[in-house]
């Protein structure tokens, strides 16, 4: 089992992705693993990302962005056909109420088995949640050009997003944060769950809000 596991270059100001450094952490343990570093930049990052499908041709693939405030390992749910930059990408580029694909569907589901992800993050004591938004930003656009991938191109490929909170060297004092070798033990359990289950668990992840 070939498995395809991506983080971001840093970002916004930042030193340093927290995405990357726990994605080049893992160590693979009964799959067969790539890793590489996506630009932080619309457009860019999907075509990085096409290659690297092509030219590996793996079973399973999963990117892996920050998400600072989240205090929780989050697998992404669902991929909306929208960029709406807060802040411009790396290359300065800030798409405002541009589709991902130009008339591709609204939304893509993963199909990755995130709840059963969650489950075993929670055995694990880490902190983790199902999330029904990956933003607007370079995330999500990343996020949904892989599941317009699948659906288009690689419809054998079982793929999904992650994201990972910030880790306490980055600073942010005030908001959660969780430390690399945690994040990457996460990744390293999302990767065997997706590989040991062909369907999710039949619980609740919904949100009131």
């Amino acid at each position: 089992m070939r498995v395809l596991l991506t983080g971001f270059e840093p970002f916004g100001g930042e030193d340093t992705n927290p995405s990357w450094d726990a994605v080049r952490g893992v160590t693979p343990s009964g799959y067969e693993l790539v890793t590489a570093e996506l630009p932080c930049e619309f457009g860019a990052s999907l075509a990085v990302l096409h290659s690297l499908v092509v030219a590996h041709s793996p079973d399973v693939v999963i990117c892996v962005g920050q998400a600072g405030g989240r205090a929780a390992v989050t697998p992404e749910r669902v991929a909306i056909n929208l960029d709406d930059a807060r802040i411009p990408d790396n290359a300065g580029h800030q798409p405002i109420d541009a589709p991902v694909v130009e008339g591709g569907p609204a939304a893509y589901f993963t199909n990755l088995p995130v709840k059963a992800c969650v489950s075993a993050l929670g055995e694990a004591d880490i902190p983790a949640a199902v999330s029904h938004t990956a933003g607007t930003f370079v995330c999500n656009h990343v996020f949904y050009g892989l599941m317009h991938l699948v659906a288009t191109e690689f419809t054998a490929l079982r793929a999904g997003f992650v994201h990972v909170p910030y880790t306490p060297e980055q600073g942010h004092s005030d908001l959660p944060s969780l430390d690399t070798p945690t994040a990457t033990r996460a990744l390293d359990l999302i990767i065997r769950t997706t590989i040991a289950r062909t369907t999710d668990l039949r619980t609740t992840a919904g949100t009131l809000h």
